[in-house]
């Protein structure tokens, strides 16, 4: 069993803002007189010119879950009080609790939630509570929704059941199969709904996912986990859920530049063929979320394409927009402190890169538009914020910077104010900027840069 470390009760810190000194664009120009709309707006999804960035803010793509910028948080992930500054500054907006497979080996107690609520109403974010499944009973998942949100009246409306279950047998060393599951989990799910029928269920918590029914996990008689759980509880599933590492195959070599530049591509795949499989199993569209996602589960550190590198936070730049594009209602980045290997956004008093990526994603609005790219190994995505303002992020993946034009269908803007995430930036604020006459505009090498134009 093991110890549980209590969660240090920390005094909110005020966080001071702090403005850079203004630098110019990469490419400079004349500024122009106003952004004013042109006579119509080119509503248009032709692909891109060769070199070109495209967006359309008069293509609106709906709105996007306030909740894909969030992470995971537990007592083993417990953040140094002189870090709450850096932690309130990113602005997550979900909070999976108590992470890992503490979900499974550790009989949570109520002052450790009462502890997580102090923590999730610091940051404002989302919380999802997940129950013991491996040696959990239905009465003891019950007590706790029934001390959360009827004792205490929390209200916690999120819940999940259980942690990885496609890898029970392997971790426990006895029989575990999808037939098992199914039938433990609907137990602890009705027992929670008895007493709380608003809560919503998310499950069921696979350990990996893939784009295609021979790639994703099976059980030892080879009946297929996902398949399997949305035809048996599919009625009392609110949320799908799975978690992704691309890089859990990985063996003996480290992981390269090129193998994550390749990964960010497959991510749209993998999603349709979850959204597909769900409408099959079960007649309905469900939310989809990934509740632990990282490149790597593993404790691999140090390395240039490791979880801790600068190469994963604009891996993960570029993930996170596509999992915006693919509509995602929670995404739950692997996790936000720890001390030990390369997982953790803090680790100790140390900031690893990724966590920038959150840094720069809270000025992103939060109306999708239509965004593409005509350029190899850059991506866009596009938003409108409550404040009218339209926000480009562009990712580019290339060691190279690329020189690239920026086409706004519809408007022809003045100025930009650009944060920039690259090795030499840490999601700082370059100040508002003349646009380019020609729209051109140059990305460093593994980089993320968000406009934002009003």
């Amino acid at each position: 069993m093991k110890r549980i470390s209590a969660l240090l009760i920390i005094a909110v810190l005020a966080l001071a803002a702090c403005t850079p000194p203004a630098a110019p664009l990469l490419q400079e120009t004349p500024a122009l007189a106003t952004a004013e709309p042109t006579a119509e707006p080119t509503a248009t999804t032709a692909p891109p010119a060769p070199g070109t960035l495209v967006v359309d803010p008069a293509i609106d793509l709906g709105p996007i879950s306030p909740y894909v910028y969030g992470t995971n948080y537990g007592p083993m992930l417990a953040v140094p009080m002189e870090m709450m500054p850096d932690v309130l500054d990113s602005r997550f907006t979900a909070l999976r609790w108590p992470g890992g497979d503490w979900t499974d080996t550790v009989a949570m107690q109520p002052f450790q939630l009462d502890q997580f609520v102090w923590f999730y109403t610091q940051l404002g974010a989302l919380p999802t509570v997940s129950v013991r499944l491996f040696g959990g009973q239905p009465e003891v998942a019950a007590e706790m929704v029934r001390y959360a949100n009827i004792e205490q009246d929390y209200g916690i409306e999120y819940w999940s059941i259980g942690n990885e279950p496609t890898l029970y047998e392997e971790q426990h060393g006895e029989p575990y199969d999808t037939e098992r599951f199914n039938r433990e989990w609907r137990a602890i799910a009705e027992a929670m709904k008895a007493v709380d029928p608003s809560i919503k269920l998310l499950g069921p918590e696979l350990h990996q996912w893939n784009s295609d029914l021979d790639t994703t996990p099976k059980d030892s008689a080879g009946r297929d986990w996902m398949t399997e759980f949305l035809q048996a509880n599919g009625d009392l599933v609110d949320v799908v859920t799975v978690h992704r590492y691309p890089m859990y195959e990985v063996r003996g070599d480290p992981v390269t530049f090129d193998q994550l530049r390749a990964n960010t591509e497959v991510w749209d795949d993998e999603i349709a063929y979850l959204r597909q499989l769900i409408r099959e199993q079960t007649g309905r569209e469900l939310p989809i979320a990934i509740t632990e996602i990282n490149s790597s589960p593993t404790s691999v550190f140090g390395q240039p394409a490791s979880p801790d590198s600068f190469f994963n936070a604009i891996w993960y730049a570029d993930v996170l927009g596509r999992l915006i594009t693919e509509d995602l209602f929670l995404v739950n980045l692997w996790n936000i402190s720890q001390r030990g290997g390369g997982l953790g956004l803090i680790s100790g008093f140390t900031i690893r890169p990724t966590l920038y990526t959150f840094q720069m994603y809270k000025h992103f609005g939060d109306q999708q538009v239509y965004a593409a790219s005509g350029v190899p190994g850059v991506t866009v995505y596009a938003a409108q914020r409550e404040d009218g303002a339209l926000t480009v992020m562009a990712v580019n993946l290339n060691d190279d910077p690329q020189t690239v034009t920026l086409e706004v269908a519809g408007v022809t803007p003045t100025e930009a104010e650009v944060w920039l995430l690259d090795a030499e930036h840490n999601a700082e604020n370059l100040g508002v900027q003349p646009w380019p006459a020609d729209g051109a505009v140059t990305l460093p090498g593994q980089s993320a840069t968000l406009f934002v134009i009003h």
